[in-house]
């Protein structure tokens, strides 16, 4: 093992181009660092420098040790930084839906992070019954998800008006089969428009099937076909309600997390605050564009 202390001095020492400077550099004695050059010679087996030569240089061995002594003490310096600094040393998983990954809720996950430096989060967004699978196997410590109603260890719910749309150039009628928009094979939706539709005795067939929420709105503003999405999602976009089935229950948004002290808890009461505003604030501006 070569000691760092003395790699340091060899460096130094070649930097230098002396021992008078080095030891300047260094703060130590001249005896010092010719004792500290020699112990380091005498672990290698080779000279290592030209004491002779002015300014002193590294002998041919001492050249092949330069480049490796100065990168051990490059990774050195970087062990103890990286050692030092508890920035990211503790993740949290967080999973939640597409939609409810907001801007509000971005900001609060970065204000966050910019709080408490040592913790680094580890955001995904994807369909609820994913999310709530992968949480069940402890992939996330903090999973938001939408869900018919929910579970005992829920820390928080919220309910989400869910309604049926299409475009505001749909006609009047649509044909039968009417043709169906909606999330991929698994998605909350799709099992409950397949329901509703059979329940009405109506023939469908799936026209766009969209991996994520834009997906599904563009493909519906586009009149391809009727859907069933959260109301709030819906606000701005170039949809109207389709009368004829009209609101569905709500949907519950439940957050669920495994721990209830610490991080995680103060992640889970903001979460909790964003999604309480998010709510009452959608709530108010789908009643003033509600038809009278």
């Amino acid at each position: 093992m070569l000691d760092p202390r003395l790699l340091r001095t060899f460096i130094a020492i070649t930097e230098a181009g002396g021992f008078t400077r080095a030891a300047e550099r260094l703060h130590m004695t001249q005896s010092t660092l010719s004792q500290q050059l020699a112990r380091l010679e005498e672990a290698v087996g080779q000279t290592l420098v030209d004491r002779d030569a002015r300014p002193i240089r590294p002998s041919a061995a001492g050249e092949r040790l330069l480049g490796y002594a100065r990168r051990i003490m490059a990774l050195q310096s970087e062990a103890t930084a990286a050692l030092g600094n508890p920035a990211g040393t503790t993740p949290i998983h967080i999973g939640l839906p597409e939609d409810v990954f907001s801007r509000p809720m971005a900001r609060l996950f970065g204000e966050f992070s910019k709080r408490h430096q040592e913790i680094r989060l580890d955001v995904s967004a994807g369909l609820s019954r994913d999310l709530t699978r992968r949480y069940r196997g402890g992939e996330f410590d903090i999973v938001v998800v939408k869900e018919p109603a929910p579970s005992n260890d829920c820390r928080a719910s919220f309910p989400e008006a869910t309604g049926w749309f299409e475009s505001k150039d749909a006609p009047d009628a649509w044909p039968d089969p009417v043709p169906l928009v909606t999330f991929p094979l698994g998605g909350l939706y799709r099992e409950t428009m397949f329901d509703r539709i059979e329940r009405e005795r109506r023939h469908w067939y799936i026209a766009f099937s969209g991996s994520s929420l834009n997906n599904v709105l563009v493909a519906v503003e586009g009149g391809l076909g009727i859907t069933l999405l959260p109301v709030a999602a819906t606000l701005g976009r170039h949809v109207r309600p389709y009368a004829q089935f009209g609101e569905e229950a709500p949907i519950m948004v439940s957050i669920y997390a495994w721990e209830s002290t610490g991080f995680i808890a103060e992640l889970v009461q903001q979460i909790g605050v964003a999604l309480s505003e998010r709510y009452c604030q959608l709530g108010a501006k789908s009643a003033q564009l509600a038809p009278t």
